[in-house]
């Protein structure tokens, strides 16, 4: 199944966002779409002229974006707020907590620039602790989507999933390699990329790359690999992770995160209840970025395909 996942091209993730939800409001006249004067970045501007009237520019005021949302969807609307993701996060975490997961409202927060692919904007702008935060949030869906074409897939979904989602995704441009149709995205279910024997890769976002090119190297040695990318963080495709590290008995989990919180810890909470075995982390090890360029970063910190290798191969070794 390797063979099948072929990059097509390179896309910032962030565009299948904009593409994604200009499709959505075609579709559906209550999509809506607010930003704190980030239209550009978000890739917005198709939106912007075709829908007008749909269009909040709220500026910089993330706190009363979030707000607003949340009154939006009183009336029925499906507000899509935007702006980067330690933003969307770290700057409105209570007014998310209280006006839109507490109540269930159904906001989507639409997070770019996410991770340390951000790039040189530095360490202030690379989020690394969001997925942990917004997991923790009852009632919340949490969605890492690995591409262009997946990205644009997920933000069509979720205009037809009930309930608040947060939706991350990149600034860098990316290979692109998964369904164009958007066929291979369901919320709430892994895709199971390759099956194999030996090991099991688990990753999201920009990393599920990485785990593709790992495999393949891996495979080439010898090595049988499973790899599965688990868009959905929340709610967690359980049974995908159990019979897959029932399986290999050893998993290795890779994520634009920091190592606490995020995918990593959300499969290692599944495997202590049912199967433990063997796991090894591809993270961010509880620090801050810096500014630098995206392919350098992921090397400095450890987020390349030769640390998903070696990270199988020490799993492998203590099983």
């Amino acid at each position: 199944m390797l063979q099948d996942f072929i990059a097509q091209n390179e896309k910032e993730t962030r565009a299948g966002f904009g593409e994604g939800i200009h499709e959505a409001a075609k579709k559906n006249p209550n999509v809506m779409a607010l930003t704190a004067d980030l239209a550009g970045s978000l890739k917005l501007n198709a939106f912007i002229k075709d829908f007008p009237e749909r269009f909040v520019q709220v500026g910089i005021a993330e706190a009363n974006m979030i707000g607003i949302a949340a009154g939006l969807t009183i009336g029925g609307k499906i507000p899509y707020t935007t702006t980067f993701a330690n933003f969307s996060t770290s700057r409105v975490y209570d007014q998310i907590r209280q006006s839109v997961a507490y109540s269930g409202k159904n906001v989507k927060i639409c997070a770019s620039h996410a991770g340390l692919t951000l790039g040189e904007d530095g360490a202030t702008h690379q989020v690394l602790e969001d997925v942990g935060m917004m997991r923790m949030l009852p009632h919340m869906t949490v969605i890492v989507p690995c591409d262009f074409n997946q990205t644009k897939a997920a933000t069509m979904a979720i205009a037809d999933y009930e309930g608040p989602v947060y939706l991350r995704f990149g600034r860098v441009k990316w290979p692109n390699f998964t369904a164009e149709n958007g066929s291979d995205f369901v919320i709430g279910k892994a895709q199971v990329m390759n099956e194999g024997t030996d090991v099991s890769i688990i990753a999201c976002g920009h990393l599920v790359w990485n785990a593709l090119e790992a495999a393949r190297a891996l495979e080439a040695k010898g090595i049988s690999c499973d790899v599965i990318n688990m868009h959905t963080i929340k709610p967690l495709d359980e049974a995908a992770i159990i019979k897959s590290l029932t399986k290999t008995g050893c998993v290795v989990t890779a994520e634009e995160h920091q190592i606490n919180g995020g995918l990593g810890d959300a499969v290692a909470n599944v495997a202590s209840r049912n199967c433990p075995v063997p796991h090894e982390y591809v993270a961010v090890q509880d620090t801050f970025g810096e500014s630098g360029k995206p392919a350098d970063l992921l090397k400095k910190y450890g987020l390349t395909t030769e640390d998903v290798i070696a990270a199988a191969e020490k799993a492998m070794k203590r099983k």
